[in-house]
């Protein structure tokens, strides 16, 4: 199934190339750096552990695995127009019930602009509105097959290496695809201020190696990059070309060499 979310850097069109890392024998599928989770709906891992450090998108993804019906119902009522947009934007998160925050996210998500979460330094969702392109809210089918996939799995928010080293065991299947640093470019920030950064490519060298020396498998999906080579170190390398979806118009996109770094 497509995920629900759009996302920045999401990986649905390689999901035929990463699928082929899955084995149905793994014990326990994890992502730290979950974003639209692409990968996890379309394999349907019996077990798995979800983390993405952007704690709206989590507590958004809890509200939808017990309420799927109660959303899709919310967010129909609501008009797609740039003032109901900007109203939604300006309200205020900390006043609202868990329920309607992730009413808040899923809807500026689905009308903002090119799918990009990013916010200013206060933390607010500061991404404009995107017009009548960004497609009509997913229908009651999908959010009830989203739902049913995530009561496979276990939701957190915190640091990706904290989650990983408090996680990660023989036998599990761990996926990692960080926010691409590359020189810390604005066009690469899309989560906010604290995203991953040149200075993380470091601790996420130590993390692959413990990932190993506990007997799980990875795959590191990485744009191609001085900070790569860092990366890559020590593990086997396939590289894949794929379409970079961060430029908001369609004539900035462009083709990139994507690479995957994995002990498979």
């Amino acid at each position: 199934m497509r995920p629900l979310v759009r996302w920045a850097g999401s990986k649905k069109k390689l999901l035929p190339k990463l699928s082929e890392y899955w084995l149905p024998t793994y014990e326990r599928y994890i992502e730290a750096f979950a974003g639209s989770a692409s990968l996890f709906f379309h394999l349907e891992p019996s077990c798995a552990l979800l983390n993405d450090s952007n704690n709206e998108l989590i507590e958004a993804y809890n509200v939808l695995k017990q309420d799927p019906h109660g959303l899709h119902e919310k967010l129909i009522s609501i008009e797609n127009s740039e003032e109901t947009y900007y109203e939604w934007r300006s309200a205020d998160t900390a006043r609202m019930s868990q329920f309607d925050a992730a009413v808040r996210f899923f809807y500026l998500n689905r009308f903002c602009f090119n799918g990009i979460y990013r916010t200013n330094r206060s933390g607010q969702f500061n991404v404009p509105y995107g017009g009548q392109k960004s497609g009509a809210v997913p229908t009651l089918d999908e959010w009830m097959q989203a739902s049913e996939r995530l009561k496979s799995a276990e939701l957190s928010s915190e640091d990706f290496e904290s989650f990983v080293l408090r996680n990660a065991r023989q036998g599990d299947f761990v996926y990692l695809d960080p926010p691409y640093a590359v020189s810390n470019r604005r066009i690469f920030r899309q989560y906010s201020a604290q995203t991953f950064g040149v200075e993380d490519v470091q601790r996420l060298s130590d993390v692959l190696y413990e990932i190993d020396q506990r007997g799980a498998k990875f795959v590191v999906s990485y744009a191609k990059s001085p900070e790569t080579k860092e990366i890559a170190l020590g593990w086997k390398v396939r590289q894949t070309v794929a379409q970079r979806n961060v430029a908001g118009f369609s004539e900035h996109r462009r083709q990139a060499v994507e690479v995957f770094i994995t002990n498979i």
